[in-house]
């Protein structure tokens, strides 16, 4: 917005990490570092891409104040060998779009082709949000994590290459129509012949149906008796009926240990109840020869003492006798459980009675006779639907419409499998590059000091976690915001790298003076200079804070003065730390 008066241009194809410096002479220059115009270089390649700035500025105020026209950004980049070029501007109007020089739209009545931009942002292969989260990052920015979870999935979807599986299937939609125009001229075909048959088929499509009816009767009923058959004969009957005599004595057995178990339970259960009696009365027949109340310890007179003491002891010996008494039954009721020894498994029989069991072979015999009887039922419907063919039904082939059909429902397959978002085909792309954003995550977060886990989910929703804990983005500090702000976006760039053609240029516009401290720089800078040395990556720094200036490749000044700015064409080359 501050440029105007001569024609700036930034080149974004020298490798090295380039810090970008402001200095405002209208300000009084020598530190004021404000306002200079660092912004308007990524604000520009945006707009020449995009046709809007990163920031909310309206397109008209992208014009300089002083000149308020002839607003013009013209960017020129090359991709997989081929050279393109496209013309922006305000006031007036203008898109040009060139390929290898060669123009192919202009309208300058516009500025705006919907087809042309379409063209551009494919050649791009990515959406202005998408640009924004991993090309030129800037404060003013919405953080991707502070996004309403729709706008959130649409970039990670682009990201991960579902997007490309939407594009896709609208051209399998186009396909689907002319298949299914096709169908409907082959349904005309086939009606035409078909109203011909039509009183004829009716007729025989009853007779069918009828004969299928029977048929499948016929084939449930054989069936059914043939199942019973073969299981009958599995049963050997001598062996059914022996076990039966077993089960007999089985259950009798039983019986008698069962209530033999009971009584001696009975038993032992008062044993138990007359043993704490007889404690409870030798305790205080003790208690009652020292003269003392069993109950409440007061001394007792000589002759009171003396009839309790006579009672307690007829109650003790009355008990000690029916003591004797069970114990004796005990042992009576356990030699009779011994008598009658285990009882072992219990017999299995397939019938549930006896009876049942000796009238095995009869119901053998009965089922043999239903099944033949069955099997010899006459079709009586096969003769009236020989002679109605005959009268003169007219043939019709099929096959053109079955190939169409089977098109049809592979394209309606395709479709469910590129849009449906519980398909595999999209389960396996977002498995496939889901767990590599996350590992390169991982990894960027470990290099920015970041000691908090931040994991995509299957669902593409996003956890925060620390020592167990769930967070919310908000609960990180800001530093920890902007540390997690360039972790996701060197992630998402890798994983559009991975899938995509390499993007040589990346902007940071401020991140690092926001709320970063000592360890957070130094980990965003060694971060960067791995990319800038290993993948040959242009990176432009934006900042305000001149102790960067000895550990960057390079430098540009950016100079505002007399309300205009100016970019440094020749870049200061430093030694970097």
């Amino acid at each position: 917005m501050s440029v105007g008066n001569v024609t700036q241009a930034v080149r974004f194809t020298d490798n090295g990490l380039t810090l970008v410096l402001g200095n405002n002479v209208d300000l009084g220059g020598d530190g004021s570092r404000n306002g200079t115009g660092k912004t308007t270089i990524i604000n520009a390649l945006s707009y020449a891409i995009y046709g809007n700035a990163l920031t909310n500025i309206r397109k008209d105020n992208l014009i300089n104040k002083t000149n308020a026209k002839q607003m013009i950004v013209t960017l020129d980049f090359v991709k997989d060998g081929t050279s393109y070029r496209i013309e922006r501007g305000r006031k007036p109007n203008v898109l040009k779009y060139y390929v290898n020089e060669q123009n192919i739209d202009e309208d300058e009545a516009q500025g705006e082709n919907r087809q042309t931009q379409s063209q551009i942002e494919k050649l791009f292969g990515m959406s202005h949000d998408m640009f924004k989260h991993i090309v030129a990052l800037n404060t003013y920015t919405e953080p991707f994590l502070s996004m309403r979870a729709n706008d959130q999935r649409a970039i990670i979807e682009q990201l991960l290459g579902i997007t490309m599986l939407s594009e896709k299937a609208e051209v399998l939609k186009e396909q689907q129509r002319l298949t299914r125009d096709a169908i409907k001229e082959e349904e005309y075909r086939i009606k035409a012949i078909e109203e011909a048959n039509a009183r004829i088929e009716k007729s025989i499509g009853d007779l069918e149906r009828r004969q299928k009816i029977w048929r499948d009767q016929q084939a449930s009923d054989v069936q059914s008796f043939q199942q019973q058959i073969d299981t009958l004969k599995k049963i050997d009957i001598q062996i059914e009926l022996n076990n039966h005599k077993l089960l007999s004595d089985y259950l009798d057995k039983k019986k008698l240990k069962d209530e033999s178990e009971r009584w001696l339970s009975n038993i032992r259960l008062d044993n138990s109840k007359q043993d704490k009696i007889i404690v409870r009365l030798e305790k205080e027949i003790v208690s009652l020869k020292d003269h003392k109340c069993h109950s409440c310890g007061q001394d007792i007179h000589d002759d009171k003492q003396a009839l309790i003491l006579k009672d307690k002891e007829d109650q003790l010996g009355e008990t000690r006798s029916q003591v004797l008494v069970n114990l004796e039954q005990e042992q009576e009721w356990l030699d009779a459980i011994k008598q009658l020894g285990e009882l072992g498994q219990i017999p299995v029989t397939h019938y549930n009675t006896e009876t049942e069991a000796h009238n095995h072979n009869t119901k053998l015999k009965n089922l043999q006779a239903q099944i033949e009887s069955k099997q010899n039922e006459s079709d009586t419907y096969q003769e009236q639907i020989d002679s109605l063919r005959e009268t003169g039904v007219q043939e019709i082939t099929w096959d053109t419409m079955n190939q169409l059909n089977t098109v049809k429902d592979h394209q309606d397959f395709l479709y469910k499998l590129l849009t449906n978002k519980d398909s595999f085909i999209r389960k396996r792309v977002i498995e496939q590059n889901l767990e590599y954003l996350n590992s390169r995550l991982a990894y960027y977060l470990t290099k920015l000091g970041l000691p908090h886990e931040v994991q995509f989910q299957p669902d593409l929703t996003v956890e925060i976690t620390e020592l167990g804990r769930d967070l919310d983005f908000d609960n990180l500090s800001r530093g920890e915001r902007n540390r997690l702000i360039l972790g996701l976006s060197w992630s998402f760039r890798d994983v559009f790298e991975s899938m995509n053609t390499p993007i040589n240029f990346l902007a940071i516009d401020e991140l690092i003076d926001s709320g970063m401290d000592t360890n957070g720089v130094d980990g965003a800078l060694g971060v960067l200079k791995k990319i800038e040395r290993e993948r040959n990556k242009n990176i432009f720094l934006i900042s305000h804070r001149d102790e960067l200036v000895g550990r960057v490749s390079n430098i540009l000044q950016v100079i505002k003065e007399g309300g205009f700015t100016t970019f440094s064409l020749d870049t200061e080359f430093i030694d970097a730390k």
